[in-house]
C-alpha cells in the first residue's frame, strides 16, 4: 500500500512539474530572506547546489537569493524598502502588522495579491489558505502577501527535567509560582549553567512570561472598556520584574544581547551544557530531544526535555502568548517585478506550496538533505548513520540554509512524514488542546496612523528599556520614564486612535 501511495505522489509531482515548465520560461527571480545560519557558508545554484538546481528543474526559475541576519532582518528590511531602485523581487516581510508592512503597501511597494488569493481555480494551493489568517494580515481589505502558515499555540517553555529533579521538580510545575521557584533553585545548580536560554530576540521570552502571569498582549482592554499597553498592566510588571530576579540569580547570561538568534541553540546543544530551559517555539523543544536521542544517546522512551505550556497563574487562569496570528510573516512580491512577469511569480508561489515546493524548501533534496529510511519516514542522516548526524547537519547547512524561510504551507504541510516520537506527539497534541488558551491583541487589526510611522520605533525604545531594566542597568523609576516618554512622543495618540477604532466596531 505504501509503494501504491509513493507512485500515485510521484505521478503528481511529475504531471505539477510537466504543467508548469510547460507553461513558464525561464526567469531569474531576485529574493531576500531571513538567515539562520549566518555563520554557515551558502551553496549557490552556480556552485552546485543540488536544491536549487532541483528547483530550477521543475520550475525554471533561478533563485539569485540575498541572505540577511535575522537578527538584523528587520532593519535591513525599512533600508531595503527606502531604496525602490535595489528592490528585492521577492521578500519575507517578518511583521504582516508592523508599520513597515502597512506604510509600504500603502505606498505601493508591494503588489496587491487579493485576486489571486481568491482563484481557487488557478491557484488552488495559495486560494486554500485559511480566510481568518488573510483577514488578519489585510490591509485596507487587501492581501499584499501570502502568508508563512504557523500554529496558534505553539509557544510555551521547553527545559530539562532531569536538572528540575536535582532541585526538586521530578514532576513538572503545576502553576506559574511553582514555576518560578524551580527556576530560582536550578540556578544554583551550577554557576556556569544559566537557566534561561536568551539571545538578543528578546520579545518571545519577555512575550511568554508576562503573558503566563496574566498580562494582555501587547494591549490590554479594561473594565471600562478603554484600551491600555501592556507593559502598565500590574501583572506584566510582575513578569518582568521574575525575569531581572532571574538574571540577578545568575540565571541567565550577563551577555545575551550579543547572542544571535541563529546561535540561540549554542548554549543548550554544547559541551558542558551551558543552558537548560528556553521560551521559545515548542518545536524547538521536540527536535532538541531528538538532537539529544541522536547526539548525546538519549533514552527515546524517557525524554529529558519537558515541554510546559497550559499553567495556570496564582490566581487559576490559563493564558498562552500568541507566537503568531496564524502566520509567522508573510512573502510579498514588490514592483520591482513587471506586471508583465506578476503571473509568473505569483504561480512560482504557487508551485512553492505543492508538495514539490514544500519538499524542496523545506526538506531539500531525498538522498543529500534528507533520507527516507527502510521504516518509510523522513530522517536528516542515511540508515545506520545516527551517530554521525551532526555531520550530516553541517553538511544541510551549506546545502538548504535558511530556504525553508520562503516556505508558505498555507494549505498543510505536505512534505514526507517523520518517524513519530514520544515529544512530538506531545506537541502536535498541544497544538489542538491549547488553542483554546491563546489570546489576542484586541488593537491587531484596528488602525492607527501615528502606530504606523512612529510605533516601531517607540517600541524599540520601551523594549531596550525592558532589557536594560533586566540586566540591572536602570531601576523601576527608570523603567517607568521611558514608559512616560511612549506617551509623550506618540503613545497617546496611538492608544486614542485604537480607542476611536475600538469603540466604532463596538
Amino acid at each position: 500500500m505504501k509503494k501504491l501511495v509513493s507512485l500515485f505522489l510521484c505521478l503528481a509531482l511529475l504531471l505539477s512539474v510537466m504543467s508548469f515548465a510547460a507553461a513558464e520560461e525561464d526567469m531569474t527571480l531576485n529574493i531576500m530572506l531571513p538567515d539562520f545560519y549566518s555563520d554557515s557558508d551558502f551553496v549557490t545554484l552556480e556552485a552546485g547546489n543540488p536544491v536549487l538546481e532541483a528547483i530550477y528543474k521543475a520550475t525554471g526559475v533561478k533563485l539569485n537569493i540575498t541572505w540577511v541576519p535575522n537578527s538584523g532582518y528587520g532593519e535591513q528590511t525599512t533600508l531595503t524598502l527606502a531604496d525602490p531602485n535595489n528592490m528585492p523581487e521577492v521578500m519575507v516581510m517578518q511583521g504582516p502588522r508592523d508599520a513597515i508592512m502597512i506604510q509600504s503597501a500603502r505606498a505601493g511597494a508591494f503588489w496587491d495579491l487579493t485576486e489571486y488569493v481568491n482563484d481557487a481555480a488557478n491557484y488552488p494551493n495559495l486560494a486554500a489558505g485559511e480566510k481568518t489568517v488573510y483577514e488578519n494580515i489585510a490591509i485596507d481589505g487587501k492581501v499584499y502577501g501570502i502568508y508563512r502558515a504557523r500554529p496558534y499555540a505553539r509557544a510555551g517553555i521547553y527545559y530539562r527535567n532531569d536538572y528540575a529533579a536535582q532541585v526538586g521538580y521530578a514532576e513538572e510545575p503545576k502553576t506559574v509560582e511553582e514555576f518560578k521557584d524551580m527556576c530560582l533553585k536550578m540556578a544554583a545548580i551550577d554557576p556556569n549553567i544559566y537557566v534561561f536560554n536568551m539571545c538578543k530576540y528578546v520579545a518571545g521570552t519577555i512575550g511568554i512570561m508576562t503573558v503566563m502571569n496574566g498580562a494582555p498582549y501587547s494591549y490590554g482592554v479594561n473594565a471600562e472598556g478603554k484600551i491600555y499597553p501592556a507593559f502598565e498592566d500590574a501583572k506584566y510588571q510582575e513578569g518582568l520584574d521574575f525575569i531581572r530576579e532571574l538574571y540577578a540569580a545568575g540565571g541567565i547570561d550577563p551577555d545575551f544581547m550579543t547572542i544571535e538568534s541563529g546561535n540561540w541553540n549554542d548554549a543548550e546543544r554544547s559541551d558542558p551544557i551551558k543552558a537548560l530551559m528556553r521560551l521559545d517555539c515548542l518545536d524547538n523543544g521536540y527536535r532538541y530531544q531528538e538532537w539529544l536521542e541522536q547526539n548525546k544517546g538519549a533514552d527515546t522512551e524517557k525524554p529529558i526535555v519537558s515541554l510546559l505550556t497550559a499553567i495556570p497563574d496564582k490566581d487559576g487562569k490559563i493564558q498562552i502568548w500568541p507566537q503568531n496570528i496564524g502566520a509567522s510573516g508573510e512573502i510579498v512580491i514588490t514592483k520591482a517585478v513587471s506586471a508583465e512577469k506578476l503571473p509568473k511569480v505569483v504561480k512560482f508561489l504557487e508551485w512553492c506550496n505543492s508538495a514539490e515546493g514544500q519538499t524542496l524548501l523545506n526538506c531539500g533534496v531525498e538522498n543529500e538533505t534528507y533520507w527516507i529510511q527502510s521504516d518509510g519516514f523522513r530522517y536528516t542522516f542515511p540508515e545506520g548513520e545516527k551517530d554521525n548526524a551532526a555531520t550530516y547537519d553541517a553538511k544541510t547547512a551549506t546545502i538548504q540554509h535558511s530556504l525553508n524561510q520562503l516556505g508558505m504551507n498555507v494549505n498543510g504541510d505536505l512534505t514526507p512524514a517523520t518517524a513519530s516520537t514520544l515529544l512530538r506527539d506531545e506537541y502536535n497534541q498541544n497544538l489542538l488542546e491549547n488553542a483554546k488558551y491563546v489570546i489576542n491583541n484586541p488593537c491587531l487589526t484596528l488602525e492607527s496612523e501615528t502606530n504606523n510611522l512612529m510605533g516601531a520605533t517607540l517600541n524599540q525604545e520601551v523594549e531596550d528599556a525592558q532589557v536594560q531594566y533586566i540586566a540591572g542597568k536602570i531601576d523601576l523609576e527608570g523603567l517607568q520614564k521611558i514608559y512616560a516618554n511612549w506617551h509623550a512622543q506618540g503613545g497617546d495618540d496611538i492608544l486614542a486612535e485604537y480607542q476611536a477604532a475600538y469603540d466604532a466596531l463596538k
